[in-house]
């Protein structure tokens, strides 16, 4: 049986404590992996609107957004490593922390994460914690693989995991891998988490990712 760790010691790991790793992306890669435009979306909604981007990486596509959104919306990047290549300020807030102990001090009108949920140990404790801290018509945008969600004996829980996703008002794209959903809620699960396993090998990015064990 592959042996798992839990997210405290996960977070310690090469594999998730990357300070190189899918960090300098700009807007466009938001607008290509999540399938639409962050910025416009914000824009056309009334302000003042908070947008979370959890795992900003250098944080410079949050940077370039301000420029658009000054006076519109203010933004808070999310990192684990917390490497930021620009300073703070002019409405854009920096943290380092985790998805998993961090949490805003008032509800978000959007939540982004591109590709940074493929290193979370407990990703439905993540996905749990995201929609409930979303507005009541706030929106989450995230890549997922759901073949990380896995069993005991490490095959991929299938069909009941993503019947669960649905169950709980989210809306998943297998052949994208894009998680979304719409409204504040607080998601029930039927699994537990046993732990994660960080040496699973590259998922569908071609780079090494965390796969993440449940039991129902």
């Amino acid at each position: 049986m592959t042996e798992l760790i839990d997210d405290a010691h996960l977070e310690q790991t090469a594999v998730v404590a990357n300070t190189a790793m899918n960090r300098d992306r700009r807007l466009p890669a938001y607008r290509r992996e999540l399938g639409f435009d962050p910025v416009a979306w914000l824009l056309a909604r009334p302000g003042p609107q908070r947008w979370l981007d959890i795992g900003c990486g250098s944080a410079r596509a949050l940077s370039d957004a301000t420029t658009h959104l000054a006076g519109h919306a203010t933004i808070i990047g999310l990192d684990l490593v917390g490497y930021f290549g620009v300073p703070p300020g002019g409405g854009l807030d920096l943290v380092t922390g985790s998805v998993l102990t961090w949490q805003p001090d008032e509800p978000v009108d959007l939540i982004t994460s591109v590709h940074a949920l493929h290193y979370v140990g407990d990703k439905l404790g993540a996905l749990t914690r995201m929609t409930s801290w979303l507005t009541v018509d706030g929106h989450l945008a995230a890549n997922f693989d759901a073949t990380a969600v896995r069993a005991p004996d490490g095959t991929p829980l299938g069909r009941p995991f993503t019947a669960a996703l649905r169950g709980n008002g989210f809306q998943y794209n297998p052949r994208a891998r894009r998680l979304t959903r719409t409204g504040c809620g607080v998601p029930a699960w039927d699994f537990r988490y046993l732990g994660a396993d960080p040496y699973s090998g590259p998922n569908y990015t071609g780079q090494d990712a965390v796969a993440s064990h449940y039991v129902r």
